[in-house]
């Protein structure tokens, strides 16, 4: 373990914000984070814990403590039937879990290919992509209770997973480190191809496998998304909203072409991306913030931003898309 103080944050956030936490604490081994949260009061208000900085936008230096949980590790912990059970360290690159994953002919995290990150921060977005969501394969969640300075155990129920949302972003913001999570991954995956352009994309590749898949998801993010080292972001800035089925009805009545993606009998997401693009900021630059100019969801660091640029350009996105359609964009990324 490692304690470092008035710590850089500049390589640990994808937005290549140059700020500054008070302590940073690099943590490899349960037994060591456990001994170092015993002998403070730790505050979850005081605290931040990253992955790999790929869901955060800094607007200032952070006066507290920052954790950044390194564990390793990738090891099938069971089976049943057609079910195996791995369990992965929360310092290991997501993208390497899920290459791991289809290498090994293990389906349920396949779509999620390229997403950006650690493990351990998966379950607390519940990360989503092209019609799947982590939370649908999470079993439990290990971690370190900075408060009482206990090891535990979650349940995929208590985890409290819904669109882009657990319960770690509301009651227990903070307070849980993520040490190692645990997936039911299937030995018979059900593909999942009906979202966008999956399904043509996996045909022009040949035959339907977990390989082709996420060779496909691969070759759509790239197309389309920046890649973080050559124009810094953190991904789709902005979640898809959830309405009412009866008010998007109203809202294709006018904009026909709007996408929306069904939830149940009452609800649907509309997608932010065609909302943003419509009210016509895709590709637009405000200072040193922009936005891509391939997918309006995403916000970019064009060279030398600053948080407060970056969150100003997202307020002004998010104005002009609720005058326009009556929708209020949420974000997605968090916003310290």
């Amino acid at each position: 373990m490692e304690v470092r103080e008035s710590f850089s944050l500049k390589k640990f956030n994808t937005f290549d914000i140059e700020v500054a936490c008070k302590y940073f604490v690099e943590c490899e081994r349960e037994e060591e984070l456990l001994e170092f949260v015993r002998s403070y009061e730790l505050n979850p208000e005081e605290v931040l814990i990253l992955g790999g900085g790929s869901n955060f936008l800094f607007t200032e230096d952070f006066d507290g403590v920052v954790f950044y949980p390194t564990m390793q590790g990738c090891e099938v912990v069971g089976e049943d039937g057609d079910d195996v059970y791995v369990r992965v360290g929360s310092g290991v690159v997501w993208d390497d879990f899920v290459a791991w994953a289809v290498e090994h002919g293990y389906g349920g995290v396949e779509n999620l290919s390229l997403v950006p990150g650690h493990v351990g921060a998966t379950p607390v977005q519940n990360i989503g992509a092209y019609g799947m969501e982590v939370g649908e394969s999470i079993v439990s969640v290990e971690a370190v209770d900075i408060v009482k300075g206990e090891k535990v155990t979650i349940d995929v129920v208590t985890c409290r997973f819904s669109y882009r949302d657990s319960i770690f972003k509301h009651e227990w913001k903070n307070r849980f480190v993520v040490t190692y999570v645990t997936f039911r991954l299937s030995k018979r995956p059900v593909f999942r191809l009906h979202y966008g352009s999956v399904h043509d994309e996996v045909i022009r590749l040949g035959d339907i496998s977990l390989k082709t898949i996420r060779q496909a998801i691969i070759r759509i993010r790239e197309a389309k998304l920046p890649d973080v080292k050559v124009l810094p972001n953190a991904g789709s800035f902005f979640k898809n909203p959830l309405v009412e089925r009866a008010f998007a009805d109203s809202l294709i009545e006018k904009y026909p072409s709007l996408p929306v993606y069904p939830v149940d009998e009452d609800h649907v997401k509309l997608a932010a991306g065609w909302l943003i693009e419509f009210a016509g900021w895709k590709g637009k630059v405000i200072g040193h913030a922009g936005v891509h100019e391939k997918q309006a969801l995403v916000l970019v660091n064009t060279g030398g931003a600053t948080g407060i640029e970056i969150a100003h350009l997202a307020n002004e996105i998010k104005k002009s898309v609720f005058l326009q359609f009556g929708v209020w964009l949420e974000a997605e990324v968090n916003v310290i």
